[in-house]
């Protein structure tokens, strides 16, 4: 079996790392201790690295990822990576975004409350100085004053949530999302940035990049009301923190909570001597329930990207991401997946990947085509296939890539379609994705069956003849392989199909035992 070396850069949970040590096919470096230059050296092995804020991803890094085919960042922001040159290397960037979600929306919560009532300054007051002076400390309430959002995704739309929750009059700032994400939720959404600096608090949750450093200087904090509360549990650097100091120590504005500065460890930061400031040392993510979220995230999005399977969350997309749907990506995964499991089910010469796209996808079925091409050609090619190469790849071997519009499903309000040829023959999968976000595979070679994509399947054809479940049964039963799920399907050529998920890998002498059942028309064995 490959192997496929993955290093750990620095500490994730302990559940990520079983999950690295419990897959056959992964050799884990766990280097989290290593000296950095030493990593380096270490590096130059790994098919896949997982990091966090701790190791930079620079132009040094880079030069020693000699076999990388991708970096998984265990956190949201990735502002300590050279996607760049990354992709130029043709190295996939991820990163986890949705695993300490909760985490960072609860604590900007707990920075409003704590800006709103000075609860960090009544407590010490109270538990360190032994002062009881209710009449110090009045604060303000949060019903009844206006919000502004500065980025509406994930963290900052949830939020937002919550403060209607507490009767707040909500406007969100986010050129990048369409506005009914908005107002469906009874808020209001405004390309007027100027709106946002007329607000009582303002909180902002953007990725740290070239747009948003400095979004808020001493230019707009002018603008804004006195007494204006800022919040920033995102990245240190939104707000400009000579401007941030200034606006604290004149009181125009009245409180701010961070959590996140420019320089950290910030323990010297001028900011700490300000009276009318809540800090904490960058907490977003600091939640028991979020480090297992990300350890667990991170080492399946690296598993899945060492064995080519899909780069989920990748940062260097063949495709905006700005200006897309969110529906979208789930597809371009699936798609990749599909383009996966038929190139196990056809294993010979690839020759062409075509992609068929039904209902709105169908937009995007260009983009859908590179995904399924990388999934297809990563069981073909002896070279790494990813999203920056795959074109490439495609033309050097010979194989040609196809996409194609449909008319609307009647019964799919998305479907897409994967028909790959090889040397041996044609395979085509379809899927979609249901409402409760799996991936669905709808149908296989004409066989209309429901199967869920994951884990380890078989796919086992046969003539449709009585006995032959129990026979199959039988055979998995003496050879120690658990049924998860058992999917049938028929065909108008007295033929059936079965899909049958199970809970370990299936040995070469009992897919060979299935194969000799005067039944079998094939049987093929695929791990997603």
């Amino acid at each position: 079996m490959q192997k496929h070396t993955i290093v750990v850069c620095d500490h994730i949970h302990e559940a990520g790392l079983e999950m690295l040590r419990n897959d056959e096919s992964i050799h884990l470096i766990m280097a989290a201790d290593e000296d950095k230059a030493k990593l380096l050296d270490i590096i130059e092995q790994a098919d896949v690295a997982i990091t966090r804020s701790s190791t930079d991803v620079d132009a040094v890094f880079i030069a020693h990822a000699k076999k990388m085919k991708a970096i998984v960042r265990a956190g949201v922001g990735v502002d300590n990576v050279d996607i760049t040159g990354c992709s130029k290397e043709g190295i996939i960037v991820m990163n986890v975004p949705t695993a300490n979600t909760i985490a960072a929306v609860e604590l900007t919560m707990a920075h409003m409350l704590s800006c709103m009532r000075m609860f960090p300054y009544s407590h010490d007051h109270l538990k360190n100085q032994r002062i009881w002076k209710r009449e110090k400390w009045y604060g303000y309430e949060m019903k009844g004053k206006k919000l502004g959002v500065i980025g509406f995704g994930n963290i900052g739309s949830r939020v937002a949530i919550r403060c209607k929750a507490f009767e707040m009059d909500v406007i969100a700032y986010d050129p990048y999302i369409h506005p009914s994400k908005v107002t469906d939720l009874d808020m209001t959404y405004t390309k007027n940035f100027e709106d946002i600096l007329s607000c009582d608090i303002i909180t902002i949750h953007t990725p740290k990049n070239q747009e948003t450093l400095n979004i808020i200087g001493a230019k707009e904090i002018d603008k804004m009301k006195d007494g204006v509360v800022l919040i920033n549990c995102a990245r240190g650097g939104l707000y400009n923190e000579e401007a941030l100091y200034n606006g604290l120590k004149s009181k125009k504005i009245r409180f701010a909570g961070i959590d996140v500065f420019n320089k950290e460890p910030a323990i010297d930061n001028p900011l700490l001597d300000l009276d009318n400031i809540c800090v904490s040392p960058h907490l977003g993510a600091n939640t028991f329930e979020s480090q297992y979220n990300i350890g667990v995230q991170a080492a399946q999005q690296a598993i899945e990207a060492a064995k080519s399977i899909a780069f989920p969350h990748a940062m260097n997309l063949p495709i905006d991401e700005s200006i897309i749907p969110s529906f979208v990506k789930p597809y371009l995964e699936m798609g990749q997946k599909i383009g996966f499991l038929a190139s196990q089910m056809n294993k010979s010469q690839l020759l062409s990947v075509k992609v068929s796209g039904r209902g709105e996808i169908s937009e995007y079925v260009e983009s859908l085509s590179t995904f399924v091409a990388v999934g297809a050609m990563s069981q073909h090619s002896d070279s790494s296939v990813n999203y920056v190469n795959a074109e490439f790849v495609a033309k050097e071997k010979g194989i040609k890539i196809e996409s194609e519009v449909e008319k609307d499903s009647s019964v799919y309000k998305n479907l897409i379609t994967v028909k790959l040829t090889t040397a041996k023959g044609t395979t085509t999968i379809s899927g979609t994705i249901f409402d409760d976000s799996v991936f669905r595979i709808v149908e296989i070679d004409g066989f209309d069956i429901e199967v869920a994509m994951k884990g380890d399947m078989i796919l086992f054809k046969n003539t449709d003849v009585p006995g032959v479940i129990g026979s199959v049964g039988t055979i998995l039963g003496n050879n120690s392989v658990n049924i998860a799920d058992f999917s049938l399907a028929r065909n108008n050529k007295s033929q059936a199909l079965a899909v049958i998920l199970v809970d370990n890998a299936v040995s070469d002498t009992t897919l060979k035992e299935l194969s000799q059942l005067d039944a079998c028309i094939s049987v093929n064995y695929a791990r997603l």
